[in-house]
């Protein structure tokens, strides 16, 4: 297992100790619960999980959504009423399952709790039609649901908010293949029944009519079809545009579909037009478009990071992008290959085979290899053949092998990866504004590469998942790079003198910072701070003047983990966008909801659970809703500064930071 997430997951896991206590879900929670059975998630996720699988203080118990043991199912959103959350048996409110009450959000205030149910009485008061709301669903039928919404415009806000909770979680419950095919078998389909449309859909078609709702036209529910059809493009549209022709298939074959319809319904002329631009869009980009992009040089891995790359605005990653890499061999030689970001792991070893044929270096042919990844610390995880974009999961220092799984044992890290040179930090030399803005500016890159769907699928479906969250793990190796950097640029310190002075700097970068509403890297240099190779620098600290120590003080209550990280949603809560959130949190919450809530009961779909992880999405969507200013001074001093920022040095391994620690002031000092 890659240890790159190692670290975050020993910061973090010290904060919440509190939550700890509160227990665990006991067994609530059901590995079947994503329809996925019992796949196993992602190797960096799995790092991080014992700091997310937390019960809230809040609510005591790890709860469902719904019930399955309820008598009567929950309620759902239906083209003839609201949408509606789900009620048990015993009439105890929404959301409630056999442990009482429901789950709240983690990452929504109350407030925003309340404004949702203010939603829904809204919608119920002034829906038209008053229908009875559906029972829950299976997947097809639900889009079949959303469908009528779409068509008959009843809900009017609320049908908003259900087209979006569909949209951006369907990947948990229907795939976007499956998803596809439904939408076009209802653009083809004529009349009423159709054959195609299920008994539940023929039930809801029934209850319209009872409701005294005339029957949907054929040119209404073509539009429906094509409403939804676009919001699928344009909220995927980054994503579909990286599979090329497997989802440029789709609006082709709706186009044609619409075409051929055009006669009879004059009306669709402008979706067909817009259905045109799509396909255009999507379409695979030209021989020399793929040859400007192959050229690119990618700042992915620190020995290749180049200057002139680094001070590049960065660009979201997706999966096709062709980087270098370095693989290395027992004796800590090396090959240099190109490969796919979510190249698979046979692929990669059939590349390194194929250049150690040709080394002559190499005077045996290689066997049989595996791909191994070491930390400077020393520990290996070995990859299987059928791992995809393992290359996002390493930690800033660690390093790819391949070698015959007799030398598995044999492997060590570099040897600069082990060594450290004491001297003073090029921070000195730097002033704490420059730092900082560079923190913010380099961060909000990051995340604004991240697209918010990765949320979903870096919780969800682990290993599974369609689409890979390749730059959210690279937004989580950041967070835990910033918390080495502060460690390691203390540690090399030798004069007291110096590192008070550094101690100072990074008290005032961590304000700095927060006052810039850059929450990861003020969270992530506090942890740094924190940690205990630093923390116990009683001399250092001891010379550090009363207002930074008092400063420090406060910040550490931000990171505090009591009550549900309470103070961290405190400040977070009282500042407007753009902001940068402390990532790993945000995680967090999503996988307590993910755990706590089954995904399905039988076949059928639990959507209270999906539009309150839509609700955390719009949440994350909400925090870049407004662009952050950037600054543009291009001085040799600042440009330097902005190199410096983009390409930490850290050293990654906590018992050299302890021994370095122990070397500057000895225990009995």
């Amino acid at each position: 297992m890659p240890a790159g997430m190692k670290p975050l997951e020993k910061f973090l896991k010290k904060q919440t100790t509190a939550l700890t206590r509160a227990g665990g879900f006991g067994g609530v929670a059901d590995k079947s619960a994503g329809g996925t059975g019992a796949s196993r998630r992602r190797a960096s996720l799995s790092r991080v999980v014992p700091f997310f699988r937390e019960t809230s203080p809040e609510s005591g118990h790890a709860r469902e959504v719904f019930s399955p043991d309820s008598e009567d199912p929950p309620s759902w959103p239906s083209a003839t009423g609201p949408v509606s959350a789900p009620s048990s048996a015993n009439g105890s409110g929404s959301g409630s399952g056999s442990g009482g009450g429901d789950v709240r959000s983690p990452s929504l205030s109350s407030d925003e709790q309340s404004s949702e149910a203010s939603l829904i009485n809204d919608t119920s008061s002034s829906g038209g039609g008053g229908g009875t709301p559906l029972h829950p669903d299976t997947p097809d039928n639900l889009t079949l649901a959303v469908l009528d919404c779409v068509a008959g415009k009843r809900l009017g806000h609320c049908t908003e908010t259900l087209l979006d909770d569909f949209m951006l979680t369907h990947p948990i419950f229907l795939t976007a293949d499956r998803l596809q095919q439904v939408l076009l078998q209802q653009f083809t389909q004529e009349g009423e029944g159709g054959g195609g449309e299920g008994e539940a859909a023929a039930e809801r078609r029934r209850g319209g009519e009872r409701d005294g709702e005339t029957e949907m036209s054929s040119a209404e529910r073509k539009q429906a079809v094509l409403n939804v059809a676009f919001r699928y493009l344009d909220t995927y549209r980054e994503l579909l545009q990286e599979e090329g022709e497997r989802s440029n298939s789709f609006p082709k074959e709706l186009y044609i579909c619409a075409v051929q319809d055009l006669s009879r319904y004059p009306e669709l002329v402008e979706d067909v037009l817009k259905l045109q631009r799509w396909t255009e869009i999507l379409h695979c980009p030209t021989d020399e478009e793929k040859e400007s992009r192959k050229k690119q040089v990618r700042p992915l891995f620190r020995h290749f990071r180049r200057i002139d790359a680094c001070l590049q605005p960065r660009e979201a990653f997706r999966g096709s992008d062709e980087i270098f890499c370095r693989v290395y061999t027992p004796d800590h030689s090396y090959v240099t290959i190109r490969s796919r970001l979510s190249c698979r792991v046979g692929e990669i070893l059939a590349l390194v085979k194929e250049k150690l044929q040709y080394s002559e270096d190499q005077p045996v042919l290689p066997g049989n290899l595996i791909l191994v990844a070491v930390t400077s610390a020393g520990e290996k995880a070995v990859f299987r053949p059928s791992d995809e974009a393992v290359f996002t999961t390493l930690g800033v220092n660690t390093h790819l092998f391949a070698c015959e799984p007799s030398e598995l044992d044999s492997l060590l890290p570099l040897p600069e990866e082990i060594h450290w040179t004491p001297g003073d930090s090029k921070l000195h030399d730097m002033s704490a504004e420059e730092v900082a803005s560079q923190l913010v500016a380099f961060d909000w890159e990051l995340f604004s590469c991240v697209h918010e769907v990765e949320f979903v699928c870096y919780v969800f479906h682990g290993e599974q998942a369609r689409w890979r969250p390749l730059n959210l793990e690279l937004v989580l190796q950041r967070c835990s790079e910033v918390q080495h950097w502060v460690a390691t640029e203390i540690l090399q310190c030798q004069s007291l003198p110096k590192r008070i002075q550094l101690l100072r700097k990074f008290i005032k970068i961590a304000a700095l910072c927060k006052q810039q509403q850059d929450l990861l890297s003020f969270l992530a240099v506090v942890l740094g701070l924190d940690n205990p190779a630093i923390s116990r620098l009683r001399l250092t600290w001891e010379g550090l003047p009363g207002k930074f120590r008092k400063q420090f003080q406060q910040f550490e209550s931000v990171a505090d983990p009591s009550r549900n990280h309470k103070s961290y949603r405190d400040l977070i809560t009282s500042l407007r966008p753009p902001l940068i959130p402390f990532t790993p949190l945000l995680l967090k919450d999503l996988t307590f909801l993910h755990e706590s809530c089954k995904t399905f009961h039988g076949e059928l779909v639990n959507f209270e659970k999906m539009h309150k992880v839509a609700e955390m999405v719009r949440t994350i969507r909400r925090f870049r809703s407004s662009q952050l200013a950037m600054d543009t001074e291009t001085s040799p001093s600042h440009l330097q500064t902005k190199a410096y920022v983009r390409q930490l040095q850290v050293i990654d391994n906590q018992n050299l930071l302890f021994d370095m620690s122990c070397k500057l002031e000895p225990k009995d000092t």
